[in-house]
């Protein structure tokens, strides 16, 4: 054999003993890719209205609020392999990322999902109280207990579910009031919670502890806003989870709920998380939700401030990029941009 075939075999044995070690050898890294899109002015994938409104007089709409999403690869029990890593470094629609960006340690993939199930049911909740404040209809709140955390004053005293309805006999109706409240003790005090469980009014008297950090007084319970609102909103789209899809979900109600189409027949996407006044907070996957909208045919992109150098320097070919600092700016911005009068903010490194 020639010394030219002898490199050759050996490289070639090289080369597959390299392909076969790159495609059982698991990495711990997940890739993230472009995801399904949907359109909130449309019907999920039970012929039903995605956004739902009873109660209300609501108006026709048209044209397309589409929230986006991301789709991945991976994770612990189903790790990726070196071969699929490398070929998702290289691809221009796929990010790989390290494994404990998606999963964190301390916690299993069911817990993530469970938490992104949570995320989601508080985005939607969020979406409704910002549309309306939007428009200007009132919402109330109420504060109800989300959790117990074992082991603290409140562990078998309390439990999820109760609504909180004051504090030391001072009335409360949000968590902002509370976690207020709460900061004027010193840690050891006393407090006396009122609440409410299966209609029935209770009270109970804990002594508060040191958080995590030593420096405030707590009792153990995690609190979370709940809004009444005054007429049904059902958002149905099935086992979807994460935050990010606030702001359409919030222009896809706002749109239902005044006359007109706000889209004029056009295909706008975005994404964004909302807060119950109308902020609109950064995401994840910025550029594969600019993909997957512009593959399913948007040619308008809402995007959050802090998203927007990131966004703009990967924007694909015939997506227009809007920067929405609030839900507010974006009802705003789609106005201008349908009517062709007014300002509408770029979206810029």
């Amino acid at each position: 054999m020639s010394r030219r075939a002898a490199t050759l075999s050996l490289a070639s044995v090289l080369v597959l003993v390299l392909a076969l070690i790159g495609s059982v050898m698991q990495v711990p890294y997940v890739a993230l890719m472009p995801g399904p899109t949907s359109n909130t002015l449309g019907t999920n994938d039970k012929g039903q209205p995605l956004i739902r409104i009873d109660g209300r007089k609501t108006y026709p709409d048209e044209g397309h609020l589409n929230f986006t999403t991301v789709t991945y690869r991976g994770g612990p029990g189903g790790r990726i392999d070196l071969f699929t890593a490398l070929r998702g470094w290289l691809a221009g629609d796929t990010a790989v990322v390290p494994e404990d960006t998606i999963f964190p340690k301390d916690e299993s993939p069911k817990q993530v999902d469970q938490e992104n199930t949570r995320a989601m049911q508080d985005s939607q909740q969020n979406a409704e109280a910002a549309a309306l404040h939007e428009l200007g209809i009132p919402v109330t709140t109420r504060v109800v207990i989300d959790g117990v955390q074992k082991g603290r004053p409140a562990d078998g005293a309390l439990k999820p579910g109760d609504e909180v309805t004051a504090l030391d006999g001072a009335k409360v109706t949000s968590v902002s009031q509370v976690t207020g409240s709460m900061a004027e003790h010193k840690i050891g005090d006393s407090v006396t919670l009122t609440y409410t469980r299966d209609g029935k009014e209770q009270k109970a008297t804990l002594k508060t502890v040191a958080d995590p950090t030593g420096k405030r007084p707590v009792v153990g319970v995690v609190l979370a806003d709940q809004y009444k609102f005054p007429f049904k909103i059902d958002i149905s789209i099935g086992d979807i989870g994460g935050p990010s899809a606030g702001l359409m979900f919030s222009l896809a109600i706002v749109d239902k709920l005044t006359p007109g189409p706000i889209t004029q027949g056009k295909f706008i996407a975005g994404t964004g998380t909302i807060t119950p006044d109308g902020k609109v907070g950064p995401i994840g996957g910025i550029q594969q939700k600019m993909i997957a909208a512009r593959n399913a045919g948007a040619t308008v992109f809402l995007t959050p401030k802090d998203n927007c150098a990131d966004a703009a320097g990967a924007r694909p070919d015939g997506l227009r990029l809007i920067r929405a600092d609030t839900l507010h700016d974006a009802v705003q911005s789609l106005n201008a941009l349908t009517s062709g009068k007014g300002t509408i903010p770029a979206c810029t490194k």
